[in-house]
């Protein structure tokens, strides 16, 4: 009798096993959700507004025929308190994974699915996270976002694969919206500091950052008393961020991978 109870709880995990990668192996071939062609995954579309400057070089306006007012910036042009930031709040193993954080991903799961601990952090990458911005559509309701996880973990190992870690960080700021009309890092940095992403202090980078978890909860603008109280990314930012160890790959913010042919 207990040797069957072991045969049938082995073959239920091979079973799991098999079922996971059919089902990933499905996605990937596009049989099971849209997972974008590679001529789209290396031509992101994002948008961005058109500037008129001056022959003098001075900057007159921008025009943008969608709301999004997006204009592009450089990782190099980026402050790096906005990089570390953006990993140590969001992805403390951005520079270790290939799109998935196994550890995050249990730890996630255990904690919010089985201990239903609301604030135990999520599991997502940052590339996940900007997978889900270009490709997942608001979720109706809890069970339709289930089904856009797995999605998206293929479209960000994909992604990991095409992309340096460098461009991910960039996109992903140059992707996300911070509301009022603020769209990309460089459009919210004039937006709510009146100045260029790579001139951010610690403490203007900690409040962008913070905007990532909810832009309209931590809004600056909206909510400046209770911002005042307390930063959703650090509590004093300048000085956990000062003090703040190393992250792994980080050290120049250069954390290059080499970027893969299709």
């Amino acid at each position: 009798m207990r040797k069957k109870v072991i045969y049938i709880l082995w073959a239920l995990m091979v079973l799991g096993i098999l079922s996971v990668a059919t089902v990933f192996t499905a996605i990937s071939k596009g049989w099971i959700g849209y997972v974008p062609p590679v001529e789209e995954l290396e031509n992101p579309n994002l948008k961005f507004a058109t500037q008129i400057i001056s022959d003098d070089g001075q900057l007159l306006g921008t025009w943008s025929l969608s709301k999004e007012n997006r204009v592009y910036v450089g990782y190099e042009d980026l402050s790096p308190h906005l990089v570390h930031a953006l990993v140590a709040t969001e992805d403390v193993r951005f520079s270790e994974h290939s799109g998935i954080d196994i550890r995050a991903f249990f730890r996630a799961l255990i904690k919010r699915g089985i201990f239903m601990q609301k604030h135990a952090g999520g599991g997502s990458t940052i590339t996940q996270q900007l997978a889900k911005q270009f490709y997942s559509p608001t979720a109706d309701n809890v069970m339709e976002r289930l089904l856009q996880k797995p999605i998206e973990w293929v479209i960000a190992v994909k992604l990991e694969r095409y992309y340096t870690k460098e461009e991910i960080l960039t996109m992903y700021l140059n992707k996300f919206d911070f509301l009022n009309n603020a769209v990309g890092v460089k459009t919210a940095a004039k937006t709510y500091f009146s100045k260029d992403p790579k001139d951010l202090t610690i403490e203007e980078a900690a409040t962008l950052i913070g905007m990532c978890k909810n832009p309209s909860l931590y809004n600056p603008r909206r909510f400046n008393e209770r911002y005042a109280k307390k930063n959703p990314v650090f509590p004093e930012p300048a000085a956990i961020l000062s003090e703040a160890p190393e992250i792994p790959g980080l050290d120049g913010r250069k954390m290059s991978k080499s970027r893969k042919s299709g």
